[in-house]
């Protein structure tokens, strides 16, 4: 069975990995990796090395993404990226494409394939971003799909009122977090040497901007700023850059000026990588921002979240989420409740057990189907 898997971002690949290292290893399986978005991008840390670095025989880059983050730069980069993958689709068929989540980049790449019939295959679909426009690419996914792996049975169930039938939709939880409880971590001593973090308690900490909101950005940007300056008293600050979305550069220019101010109590890193990131999350007190891996990956680290803002608004979250507004004060409140909190020790509403295993299963079984 020829399967292509689209990965535009370091994020992506990292929650593909467990389903990646299967494929590759099966023979049943002839799997190549398209890689496209930010791989390519020397400012978002030129990530197709590190997928190169994984040793998978067939590996395509394609390169779609312009640097400018404002709407018309954002809209230009999904039309170049749906030229270049009609050239792409015209020259290259499979029996079955992997798309996973929400990003414009890989919306693009799935309607571009839409005229040539290509059959993807959508890996969490059926979620709500109220405060992403991340949200509307999501359903256009959902809706080029053939087969559908969402991760809880709420999305499931969404799924279903989206495309109006229910077949081929398996609620198989959160790739991501296939088989952690083997994950080998690192001590933490080494980890801290690795990149720099001195031995003092550190927060976690990535924002993305709120793409259905891009004129209140700039002030959501600043209230950031101030909390993190306040936190940065008590706690190393560990923030990983924002993704290329609309805007994002508002973002990353106010955490360059909290690193220019604050350069012994700040690290800024631009690809952790999956393995560095699980192990950072380990160590830190608590995650603070606005990303998907605070809902879906913290609480299998016995992790609290401090979610700010609207961003990741409707998506189903577990107790350990604590929502606030962007605003500094209250930012700071919820840090000091969060304190006091210490470890989460409830359950992880993603995680279900060989996600991998049953995504591979589900192909062999309904491959005449599909």
């Amino acid at each position: 069975m020829k399967i292509g898997v689209l990965t535009s971002s370091r994020a992506d690949f990292g929650i593909y990995q467990p389903l990646l290292k299967k494929l590759e290893n099966d023979t049943f399986f002839d799997l190549t990796i398209i890689a496209f978005g930010t791989h390519g991008s020397p400012y978002h840390g030129e990530t197709i090395s590190e997928i190169q670095q994984t040793g998978f025989k067939k590996t395509d880059l394609i390169q779609s993404l312009l640097l400018n983050d404002n709407p018309n730069g954002i809209s230009t980069s999904y039309g170049l990226t749906v030229t270049k993958f009609a050239d792409y689709w015209a020259e290259n068929t499979f029996d079955l494409v992997f798309c996973l989540g929400d990003r414009f980049e890989m919306s693009a790449a799935v309607q571009a394939g839409i005229p040539f019939g290509v059959r993807f295959a959508h890996i969490h679909g059926g979620e709500t971003t109220l405060g992403a426009i991340d949200n509307i690419y999501r359903h256009q996914i959902t809706l080029a799909s053939s087969i559908h792996f969402p991760s809880t049975e709420a999305y499931r169930k969404k799924i279903e009122s989206v495309t109006g039938q229910n077949e081929h939709i398996y609620n198989v939880g959160s790739l991501s977090l296939d088989n952690i409880e083997a994950f080998q971590f690192i001590d933490e001593q080494s980890f801290r040497m690795k990149f720099g973090i001195p031995d003092r308690p550190y927060i976690l900490v990535t924002f993305h901007p709120e793409t259905v909101k891009p004129e209140k950005n700039q002030n959501f940007a600043s209230e950031m700023k101030r909390a993190l300056t306040e936190l940065g008293e008590n706690y190393f600050l560990v923030i990983t850059m924002p993704n290329a979305d609309t805007n994002g550069k508002i973002y990353r220019n106010a955490i360059d000026e909290l690193k220019k101010d604050m350069a012994e109590k700040v690290l800024c890193i631009e690809n952790f990588g999956k393995i560095n990131y699980f192990n950072a999350m380990k160590y830190a007190e608590f995650l603070m921002g606005n990303t998907s891996s605070g809902i879906i990956e913290a609480a299998s680290f016995n992790k609290y979240v401090i979610n700010v803002g609207d961003r990741q608004k409707g998506r189903a979250r577990g107790d350990n989420v604590k929502d606030c507004d962007f605003n500094a004060e209250e930012i700071l409140n919820a840090a000091l409740k969060v304190k006091e909190l210490g470890e989460f020790e409830g359950p992880n509403i993603y995680r279900k057990p060989d996600t991998a295993k049953i995504i591979i299963d589900t192909l062999k079984y309904n491959y005449a189907t599909l």
